[in-house]
């Protein structure tokens, strides 16, 4: 969910305009993706989700699904999970979902106001076409919390947006931002795109887009939001 694709030319100047050759990359909160695979280098990317990284272990090692799954099928996997490989799993319940939510809502062949659009197949082909840049990504089911950095590294987070739909998890936003604070201190460039942040942490980059995932809570349609790009400044 909340997609950052669309805005990566514009952050990752930014995250990246300091970095040094060896300097590793981390994404704690890697989703689908959309940022890590414009990136070079040493590169890390880290879910809570154990299917969403199953996902991408297969992808990248050569796995291929299929580009359409029925209801029935979708509806079977989100009901019996342990009969299925978890890279499958993953791969259903989030590309076969509307708007990326997880088993969020079965999405196949639908008429739209643009005419008809098949949701699957798009969303094979973006996953597919992003693996050329995905080989050499060290993937890891963890928290962030659990994760080990090497030293000096830059950091990018994606958490859930705070006051948004929910996601798979539930996620304690105070925490979250004491751990930014804490890795900053520790030596870490850490970035966070959040649409609001405490006082304590500047917005180095802010960017009004119409969004599916707005601030007031709802899924669908188009919302005006504020995209933000926060660091530590304590």
């Amino acid at each position: 969910m909340g997609s950052k694709n669309r805005f990566a030319k514009e952050l990752l100047p930014i995250i990246l305009k300091d970095r040094y050759i060896g300097q590793w990359y981390y994404e704690p909160m890697v989703g689908g993706a959309n940022m890590i695979d414009k990136v070079g280098g040493n590169r890390f990317g880290a879910d809570i989700n154990e299917y969403l990284i199953e996902m991408w272990l297969a992808l990248t090692d050569g796995w291929i699904p299929k580009k359409h799954y029925t209801k029935d099928e979708y509806t079977d996997i989100k009901n019996n999970k342990e009969n299925y490989p978890k890279n499958l799993v993953g791969y259903v319940g989030i590309n076969c979902s509307y708007s990326g939510k997880w088993f969020g809502g079965y999405a196949g062949i639908t008429e739209t106001k643009g005419g008809v659009r098949d949701y699957q197949k798009e969303a094979f082909n973006n996953v597919t076409k992003q693996l050329k840049n995905l080989k050499d990504v060290v993937f890891k089911y963890s928290s962030y919390k659990d994760l080990t950095f090497a030293k000096n590294s830059i950091i990018y987070l994606d958490p859930p947006y705070e006051g948004t739909t929910k996601y798979k998890d539930d996620f304690n936003h105070a925490d979250f931002w004491e751990w930014c604070r804490t890795k900053t201190k520790q030596g870490h460039k850490v970035f966070v795109s959040e649409y609001k942040a405490p006082e304590d942490f500047k917005c180095v980059w802010e960017k009004e887009t119409k969004s599916s995932l707005s601030a007031n809570g709802k899924i669908g349609g188009n919302k005006i939001s504020t995209e933000k790009l926060f660091v530590y400044c304590g």
